[in-house]
């Protein structure tokens, strides 16, 4: 064990004392890990819209003070009592939803689902006691989706951190954490297109280039980006966007202009904005007979959407998508090594890098639309 091990750490996290307000640099005491946990110290982590809709708190229930971040790779510290997958020294990433091995999602070949340890993002304590792992000077300081890795050490359920290729760099693969998991396994492990299929993708963000990666990766053809900025379009062209429509530079449905574009219908699309109107046009432009639309972005909670049976009864199918469908401990480290090998490209999805010291510049980047991906290097 580490020399660190059953000991109270301090260190430096930047806190959210309350909605919308920057980041604060503090130094917190971080309890060593309880049973079935692990210690992580975090080397580099990196801001995802999810941290930064939740900071804002406009659509959900507030919880302050609070460590965000979700998106991280380090090394493992220390384990609690029970954990046998992770040792000290191991390097692995966090993620916001888990797999316990037990339950009957962990256990069916076709869900990623853990009855366990799925995201909450209300809760802000640990599974094991309802305790906070962290705190300042005896005040509990909050968790985030389990993980909370703007700190330069956390503590996580061990069901939520992937063991990896220690020679897989760190600043690189810690973005598969969220986002580019969650587009990437979207076109791979749901769509599925042949090569030489067409493709269309819904928003041209963090998880709509990656969803654009998976249909390169996949061998598609035609891979049309539909985004209501053109400003996005050329930037879609490095994750093998090769056609363009924005909604807005035409006077019929998208769905129709895609229709026909493509003699009927794409063969596949993959919806990442979380817009009601975009989920009706990702399913209604797919072409009928064998045309698969699949479902990533997140609505509002009050949302509904309307399309006519008669779209389901000419063989179009509709699906949706959590984390892209991977098991995160199973499947995370087969997709490093796919970076690893050459298949995925990461590096294009960092636009950004800053020292932990200056981590709401990165806010700035994503509030201001001019980051994909900004790592942060802890330590400095």
């Amino acid at each position: 064990m580490s020399s660190t091990a059953g000991q109270v750490i301090k260190c430096k996290a930047a806190v959210a004392w309350e909605a919308g307000k920057p980041l604060v640099m503090e130094e917190v005491e971080v309890a060593p890990p309880k049973a079935g946990e692990v210690r992580l110290k975090i080397l580099y982590t990196s801001l995802c819209h999810t941290d930064v809709y939740f900071w804002e708190a406009k659509g959900q229930t507030p919880l302050f003070p609070r460590i965000f971040g979700h998106e991280a790779g380090g090394i493992v510290e220390s384990v609690g009592e029970g954990v046998t997958h992770l040792k000290p020294g191991d390097h692995a990433l966090p993620v916001f939803t888990g797999e316990c091995g037990e339950c009957a999602h962990c256990k069916s070949e076709e869900s990623n689902m853990c009855d366990l340890l799925r995201i909450n993002t209300d809760r802000g304590v640990m599974i094991h006691d309802s305790q906070t792992r962290f705190s300042i000077k005896g005040q509990p300081i909050y968790h985030f989706v389990g993980t909370s890795t703007f700190s330069e050490y956390t503590v996580v359920h061990a069901g939520c951190v992937a063991k990896v290729n220690p020679a897989a760099p760190l600043d690189k693969i810690c973005v598969l954490s969220c986002g580019i998991c969650t587009g990437l396994g979207a076109t791979v492990n749901v769509a599925k297109p042949k090569p030489g299929s067409s493709v269309a993708i819904f928003g041209l963000g963090a998880v709509g280039l990656a969803a654009a990666e998976g249909a390169r990766i996949s061998g598609a053809s035609r891979i049309i980006g539909v985004d209501l900025v053109s400003s996005r379009f050329e930037e879609a062209k490095k994750f093998g966007v090769n056609e363009f429509v924005n909604p807005k530079d035409h006077d019929k449905p998208v769905q129709e202009v895609i229709a026909e574009m493509t003699n009927g219908g794409v063969d596949r699309a993959v919806e990442c904005t979380g817009s009601i109107q975009a989920m009706i046009s990702a399913f209604e432009c797919v072409h009928d007979g064998w045309g698969v639309a699949v479902l990533v972005g997140v609505p509002n909670k009050d949302d509904a959407f309307k399309t006519h049976p008669v779209n389901f009864l000419n063989e179009r199918t509709l699906k949706g998508t959590f984390y892209g469908n991977y098991k995160p401990r199973t499947d995370l480290p087969l997709v490093v090594e796919q970076y690893m090998n050459g298949e995925l490209e990461l590096d294009k999805f960092i636009t950004h890098t800053v020292p932990f010291s200056e981590i709401n510049k990165a806010f700035d980047y994503m509030l201001k639309g001019e980051s994909i991906r900004c790592i942060i290097r802890m330590g400095e």
